[in-house]
């Protein structure tokens, strides 16, 4: 996550009911759901980060779909590069964010229920997205759009852990890799990133975060080729 203080995973293991409730209305609501070979609307036409999501192969053409990271492996290779940053710690991130369900109508469900949830596959919050997107290729796109365009929520990610790796002094202290206080950052913030990158020992919720992503490290690498 993106918020300064880690959310517990407990409430998307058992979504409430009321989210769920709120989720079945909007999706009955949308003709077009279930549809994966639908036309691209009018504004995915004219949005080009829309396209890059809608024209990508397999299983990323849909955001109602079931969600692998390495379905995005192409999506993270360029925007990691685009924005310097490693890809097999964007896609690790990814990962490591892929524990709830990234529905677009389940998301706008559950942040009717708690306004400050996160956005996207990314899972980032508005403060977050709203900051990286400055002077950047992305400037006029809005936090809403995170649930949808998958690209985007990439993208984002990736000009997120640029712009926190940027904050990082050129040697740091303690036993992390700065991949691996970037990810800290992204879970926890800049400031606790900064703690850590003096020896400050993270806390369990920072270290568990920690934890997954050297688990999930390799499957990372191999997903990215």
């Amino acid at each position: 996550m993106t918020s300064p203080t880690r959310r517990s995973r407990l409430w998307w293991l058992v979504v409430p009911l009321a989210a769920l409730a709120l989720w079945a209305v909007a999706k009955n609501g949308d003709s077009t759901a279930d549809k994966s070979d639908a036309a691209p609307s009018a504004s995915a036409a004219a949005n080009p980060s829309a396209r890059a999501t809608t024209g990508a192969p397999g299983k990323s053409a849909d955001p109602t779909g079931p969600y692998d990271p390495a379905d995005y492996a192409a999506q993270v290779r360029a925007h990691a590069r685009e924005a310097g940053v490693n890809p097999v710690l964007l896609m690790a991130i990814l990962y490591n964010e892929s524990y709830k369900p990234h529905d677009p109508s389940l998301e706008r469900a559950w942040q009717n229920l708690k306004p400050d949830a996160a956005f996207g596959i990314a899972n980032m919050h508005k403060a977050a997205f709203e900051d990286t997107k400055r002077n950047r290729d992305f400037a006029d796109r809005d936090w809403s759009e995170l649930p949808d365009d998958r690209d985007l929520a990439v993208q984002a990610a990736a000009w997120y852990l640029h712009d926190l790796e940027a904050q990082l002094p050129s040697k740091v202290s303690g036993p992390y890799t700065r991949d691996e206080l970037a990810a800290l950052g992204y879970n926890a913030g800049s400031g606790n990133m900064l703690a850590f990158a003096r020896g400050v020992k993270p806390g369990s919720q920072a270290q568990s975060y920690l934890d997954k992503l050297r688990a999930t490290w390799d499957k990372a690498e191999k997903a990215v080729g």
